[in-house]
Order: structure tokens, then C-alpha cells, then sequence
């Protein structure tokens, strides 16, 4: 039989001051209490930092640094807004003031920015900021200039996001083992797209790389994000697999940066979802059937086969479709080629990993009504990304991974000897 128990709740020693008139007033509003318990802990802060400074105080002291200059009041925010606080004033012994430590810290901590921040990712409103960072029944005041207006919350929306992806966008990669990168573009507006790249590396963790803006997914908007990665530390020379959907000029790109032979993926299930499109209902099961048995297939040459039966069998029905069917062709079978186990196969050619991503990013901007700017939709967009990045799990395939190493280093190997052995037989 189980005993029942209670809590206790210790209380403050008598003697606190603010604190301790706070905690009289508990039951009436604990925000308030936690409020001023926080004032009260920062003012003692300053108090010691003061001291340490200028000495104990009315006392001579040698080794002092500076003296008092009064008091001054200065407004810091916290999760519910900004309040205002008094604290000391200290100058040197030249006359110039000296910095609280405490005081800068607090600051710097920026707790309103992080809380506006948040709040903006997980899609509240900034016309609601102040309702949810304010108890609608609490008495902590919110007078003009607390910060939770929806002009303030945005402010600190926009200083906040774009210093986080100042520093993200400027981040090496170098350290990454990068294995595998994916690269797919969102569109924004009519005339806007964003680029982005997101990679796994050889423990199977995902990392958004990189983002850039277009008005479309050109080959220089993708060209100037593959410059950008490299750049920051990518490894051209590194062998690495690029999964990307059927643009040609992310092909071309690629190609350009890393070899000619880099090894590409198309994403499996657009490719099926764009004949399936262009395909009458009575026919999506039978095609939709050959296309997953040839790509659950090992042999890439047996899988090759049966999609050239298939778009075959639709060349009276649908003809376009069938030369839909055979374009890109080698690049939808690359992991197949590669010699990839059929778990890591299926990881790296379907869509979830970018898609998931994406996901997030339409999530997060859906309260977004009009884009006034490409750097705003840079900054929700990357704010979005590593948003997303909270949520990845492994590589559900992860164990596989050598394997791709060993396939890829294979590859490469391959094509080095076939160009010595076709600039050899053109010397001859």
C-alpha cells in the first residue's frame, strides 16, 4: 500500500528585503515574486561587482580601481518583457565609467530576443506576443517600451535570426566528414527561390549546409551555393554522392565543381510523381509497380532493363510519358550501380530526408504574408533549417555507411583509369 506524501516548500529566511516581501505576496502572483527575486539577485550582483571595483564602501582602499558615481536606471529584458532596473554607477579614477560585469551579462543574455524568437518558430503571431509572454490575469505591468508590442517582437525577430544565420552561413565544414549531400530548391514567391543544401555525414547525422537565393533554380544560383560550401570547407576532392531531383542544372553544377564523373542521384519518388501526373488513373498501379520492383532490384542492369520494357509498353498509350520514363535514366539507378545494400538504397534515393526539412520550413513561414525582401526570406528560411535540425534523427541506414565509402572510392578509382586509358590510346 502505497503512503501518501507531501512536499514541503521551503521558504526564505526573513531579513531578504524585495525578496522577501515578494514571497508575503506568493500566493497572490508567483510571477510577480519570481520577478522581483530575479531584480533582487541581479542588484546584490552589481553591488559585488561595485565593491570589487571601488572597495567596501566610505573606505580608503589601495587597491581600488575606481569610485562610485551614484545610481542610474537601465531597462533588461526578460522572458515576460523589459523592466526597468536601478544599478551603480562606476568610473575610473581617469573619469571614465566602468562596466558591471553582472550588468553586461545580463544583457547580453538578450532572454526577450530568444523568447520572441521561439515563439515566432513555433508559429505564435506577433500580434500575440504580448498575450503569450504576459499572463492576460498578472499585475506584472507592461507599459510602452516593455518590449512585447508586435513591432518590438519583430525587431527582435529580425536581430536575432540574422545574426544566427550570419553565423551559420559563415560556419566551416571542414570538421564535417560529409558523405552524401542533398540539394533541392523551395519557392518562396513567383520570383523567388531558395536553394538549400543539407548533407549527412559518415555517423549518419544530418547538417543543413548552406542556402542561397535565385529568382530560379538557375545553374549560377546553385553554382554560386556549391562555390559558397567549398568555400567555407567542403573538399571538392573528397568522393561524395549528390542527390538532387531532375534539374539539369544542378547536374551541371555539380559536375562543374567536383568532376565530371560525380557520381548523382535523382530522387526516386519525383520522378514517379511527375509520370504519374502525366499518366491516366487505370494505368498508375501496373507502372507504379515495375517502377518499384526495378528499383528494389541489386542488379542495376536487370533494373535498367525492365524500365526500358516499360516505357516500351507505353509508347502507344502515353509516348511522351515513355520518353519521360527514359530520360535521366542513368542517374535514377546510380545507388543501384554503386552496389549499395537495398536499406541504404532506399535512405538515399527517396525525398524524406529534404522533404522533412522543407516541411518545417513551410510550417514555420505559414504565417508569413508578404515577403518584403530576399534577405527575409533568407533569414525565416535559415531560422526554419535549423529548426528542423532539432528534430533529425540518424540515418535510418547509418550502419551501412562504409559501404558507400568503399562503392564510392571504387567509383572514383574506376573513372581515374578509364581517362589515363583514353588519353593513352589519343597520345598513341
Amino acid at each position: 500500500m502505497k503512503k501518501a506524501s507531501t512536499t514541503s516548500i521551503a521558504s526564505p529566511p526573513t531579513g531578504m528585503g524585495g525578496v522577501g516581501k515578494a514571497w508575503d505576496a506568493v500566493s497572490v502572483s508567483f510571477d510577480r515574486f519570481c520577478l522581483t527575486a530575479g531584480i533582487e539577485a541581479l542588484g546584490t550582483m552589481m553591488e559585488k561587482d561595485a565593491e570589487e571595483a571601488c572597495g567596501a564602501r566610505h573606505a580608503r582602499s589601495d587597491g581600488r580601481r575606481g569610485h562610485r558615481w551614484g545610481r542610474t536606471q537601465g531597462k533588461i529584458g526578460f522572458h515576460a518583457g523589459k523592466v526597468a532596473v536601478e544599478r551603480p554607477r562606476v568610473r575610473e579614477l581617469g573619469g571614465r565609467e566602468l562596466a558591471l560585469p553582472s550588468w553586461d551579462r545580463a544583457v547580453a543574455e538578450d532572454w526577450l530576443g530568444k523568447w520572441a524568437m521561439s515563439l515566432m518558430l513555433i508559429n505564435v503571431s506577433m500580434r500575440k506576443f504580448r498575450r503569450a509572454v504576459r499572463l492576460p490575469e498578472g499585475d506584472v505591468p507592461a507599459p510602452a517600451g516593455a518590449g512585447v508590442s508586435k513591432s518590438a517582437a519583430s525587431r527582435h525577430f529580425v536581430a536575432l535570426s540574422a545574426a544566427r544565420m550570419k553565423q551559420w552561413m559563415g560556419a566551416d565544414l571542414s570538421a564535417l566528414d560529409i558523405m552524401v549531400v542533398q540539394i533541392d530548391g523551395i519557392h518562396i514567391s513567383e520570383h523567388l527561390v531558395l536553394v538549400a543544401a543539407l548533407g549527412i555525414d559518415s555517423a549518419g547525422f544530418k547538417h543543413p549546409l548552406g542556402l542561397m537565393e535565385g529568382a530560379t533554380e538557375h545553374s549560377a544560383v546553385v553554382q554560386a551555393l556549391i562555390d559558397d560550401l567549398i568555400e567555407r570547407g567542403l573538399d571538392p576532392a573528397v568522393p561524395r554522392l549528390f542527390i538532387i531531383d531532375g534539374s539539369k542544372a544542378l547536374a551541371k553544377a555539380i559536375r562543374r565543381s567536383f568532376g565530371r564523373h560525380t557520381p548523382i542521384q535523382r530522387f526516386q519518388i519525383h520522378k514517379a510523381r511527375n509520370i504519374m501526373e502525366r499518366l491516366s488513373p487505370a494505368l498508375h498501379a501496373s507502372v507504379r509497380r515495375a517502377l518499384r520492383q526495378a528499383w528494389e532490384l541489386d542488379d542495376a542492369a536487370k533494373a535498367e532493363k525492365l524500365i526500358r520494357n516499360l516505357a516500351q509498353r507505353l509508347e502507344r498509350d502515353a509516348p511522351g510519358v515513355s520518353k519521360s520514363i527514359l530520360e535521366g535514366l542513368d542517374e535514377i539507378l546510380t545507388v543501384s550501380r554503386l552496389g549499395l545494400p537495398a536499406e541504404l538504397r532506399r535512405s538515399l534515393a527517396c525525398t524524406n530526408i529534404i522533404e522533412n526539412m522543407m516541411g518545417t520550413v513551410r510550417r514555420v513561414t505559414r504565417n508569413v504574408k508578404r515577403w518584403s525582401s530576399s534577405s527575409m526570406a533568407l533569414r525565416w528560411t535559415a531560422a526554419a533549417m535549423n529548426e528542423a535540425k532539432k528534430g533529425f534523427r540518424r540515418l535510418k541506414a547509418y550502419k551501412q555507411l562504409p559501404a558507400l565509402r568503399l562503392a564510392l572510392a571504387a567509383h572514383y578509382e574506376k573513372e581515374t583509369n578509364n581517362r589515363t586509358l583514353v588519353q593513352t590510346a589519343k597520345a598513341a
